[in-house]
């Protein structure tokens, strides 16, 4: 299914920074004021807190973040995962971003963990790692 959504080249640009460097670990991207136009809301190096109050309570966003943690053998281990955050206020909005989020995952071909989240309690540290593990 291809998507309809349009990543401009600030998008394109955040995403590869985020890929290819380590100065940052977390691209938050949104609607702009174009139709199917995502915009980067936020590019930057988050904890897993940081991340957590960068959401909006009433907004969806797409994100991509790399998580850090240790792998059951104690190796560091570093995952990026594509996330669709879309809070109960934001419920009408959710095919619009839904379509977001199939346009990254079409792009993001070595992303291999996908959520959807709609409470914080979903992107809990360990349950992200567990997914990511």
């Amino acid at each position: 299914m291809s998507s309809t959504a349009i990543l401009p080249e600030g998008c394109l640009d955040a995403l590869h920074h985020v890929k290819e460097t380590r100065e940052i670990n977390t691209v938050i991207l949104q609607y702009g004021r174009a139709p199917a136009v995502l915009e980067v809301a936020a590019e930057a190096n988050l904890t897993h807190d940081e991340l957590i109050h960068a959401l909006p309570a009433d907004e969806p966003r797409l994100v991509v973040h790399e998580l850090c943690f240790a792998a059951p053998d104690g190796a560091r281990r570093n995952e990026q995962l594509l996330i669709l955050w879309v809070p109960p206020g934001a419920i009408s909005q959710e095919a619009t971003y839904t379509d977001g989020y199939t346009a990254l995952k079409e792009l993001l071909t070595d992303v291999h963990v996908h959520l959807t989240a709609r409470r914080t309690a979903q992107l809990e540290y360990r349950r992200l790692v567990a997914l990511a593990g």
